[in-house]
């Protein structure tokens, strides 16, 4: 569900009141039922009325340049927002607000043929080794960069990569000869590919021009790895435009995670996207059904986190600051209702973005996600009758600046599965939508 109507935007809480720590956040835990200005909580749909009880479409449509924030920069001010409301929406300004930007790409730099090396540049510097390949190379098909990187192909200084490890001016990187595919012409799709896109165009939740949110649903996998011959980036395939520019993965979410999905249709778009999660302009709220009550309702988890490979599986596991492979990462949360005290639906905040952070978090902190094969290991733990043994995690919101000007704010429904036990637990996720608002540190 989208709609266009921007929304207005909070003040903060005198002295910019933030809600304090939770387990292993440091300070004082934030307590239930807290209204501190600021607080990250649950609270009743307020419909499509403001706080003043005016209807939001009466409201005057402001640039966001408007409203300042005095002493932060522009990325961070929608920090400031405070969201509530029945279901998200794509929030876009009316056409004339848009200042339409044309997109400044530089010429294609073509395929080598055999082993280059080429140099950073200023531009470049701290860009990811995958991001690097692909506004070098537009075009290239994700699994074929993940490929030659996998296969130990690229090299920087020498040395082999990851994809996500990130450049630095001045040093070289060796680039093995190049494959793009080939693009296909308009309304020249085989009938699997044309089933392919149909399927696309059902799990759509917002798209125009520049931006395509999916609800991805559970059980299907964001990218390829071994085994897996069907996943999002390959169906984007079908998408190519004539040029061959494939739609791009702005993030990833867990293949047993459904939910919000974003994805950008240009290059001038996935540029401005993954800025904004970058300077964590971003927010992503997430819903799950977790073992036991948490207590405190409201707080915050802060830890270092490290993945354990083994042939079999990669789990990822808390860790100590300067461990090897150790990267920090904080979550805020939220009860938003209880069934007794054997279930609790919370409302989840990432500030970082690591790996199962989520999952991780949770079961950290004594209250596992239901139906996790990973990190639910509560002993004689009884699954309530009824209730699917399937990861209850939900990317139930995003809430990203437009790159042309404005918010999108879209909301994913409950897949089939969590709403069976929404449904038979009596939790009313028609009538609570948590108010996300949580700093960035």
């Amino acid at each position: 569900m989208s709609r266009r109507t921007k929304k207005p935007l909070a003040k903060r809480g005198p002295g910019g009141d933030r809600p304090k720590g939770g387990p292993n956040g440091g300070g004082r835990p934030a307590k239930a039922g807290s209204a501190k200005p600021g607080a990250f909580k649950a609270g009743p749909v307020r419909g499509n009325r403001g706080e003043d009880g005016r209807p939001l479409s009466a409201r005057p449509v402001r640039k966001r340049a408007e409203r300042p924030a005095a002493g932060r920069p522009a990325a961070d001010r929608l920090g400031t927002e405070r969201f509530a409301g029945r279901s998200g929406a794509a929030s876009r300004p009316r056409p004339e607000a848009i200042a339409p930007e044309p997109e400044k790409a530089k010429p294609d730099a073509p395929l080598p043929t055999k082993v280059e090396t080429v140099v950073v540049t200023a531009d470049e510097n701290g860009m990811r080794v995958d991001r690097f390949l692909e506004a070098r190379f537009p075009g290239l098909s994700f699994s074929h960069i993940q490929r030659i990187v996998r296969k130990g192909e690229l090299r920087v200084n020498g040395k082999r990569a990851d994809s996500k490890d990130r450049l630095e001016e001045g040093q070289s990187v060796r680039i093995p000869p190049l494959k793009l595919d080939t693009p296909k012409a308009p309304g020249h799709l085989s009938e699997a590919e044309q089933k392919t896109l149909q399927t696309l165009k059902e799990m759509t939740l917002f798209e125009d021009a520049d931006v395509l949110v999916l609800n991805k649903p559970a059980g299907l996998a964001v990218q390829g790895g071994s085994g897996t011959t069907r996943h999002i980036d390959q169906m984007l395939e079908v998408m190519r435009d004539a040029k061959g520019q494939k739609p791009r993965l702005v993030h990833r979410i867990d293949k047993e995670t459904a939910g919000c999905l974003l994805v950008a249709k240009t290059r001038f778009a996935a540029t401005a996207l993954t800025g904004s999660f970058r300077h964590r302009s971003a927010r992503k709220i997430y819903w799950a059904l977790v073992a036991g009550v948490p207590k405190p309702k409201q707080g915050r988890i802060s830890t270092y986190l490290a993945k354990d490979e083994s042939e079999e599986d990669s789990i990822m596991r808390v860790a100590k600051h300067g461990d090897d492979g150790a990267s920090h990462a904080v979550t805020y949360y939220a009860v938003v209702e209880t069934s007794g005290q054997k279930l609790a639906w919370v409302s989840l905040k990432p500030v970082t973005g690591r790996t199962h952070q989520l999952r991780a978090h949770m079961a950290h902190i004594g209250h596992a996600i239901v139906g996790d094969p990973k990190y639910f290991n509560i002993e004689n733990w009884q699954l309530p009758g009824g209730l699917q043994n399937r990861l209850h995690l939900l990317a139930r919101r995003i809430v990203i600046p437009h790159p042309r000007g404005g918010v999108i704010d879209v909301s994913a429904p409950l897949p089939p599965h969590m709403l069976q036990s929404w449904n038979l637990l009596g939790l009313e996720h028609d009538r609570f939508d948590p108010i996300e608002h949580a700093p960035e540190e």
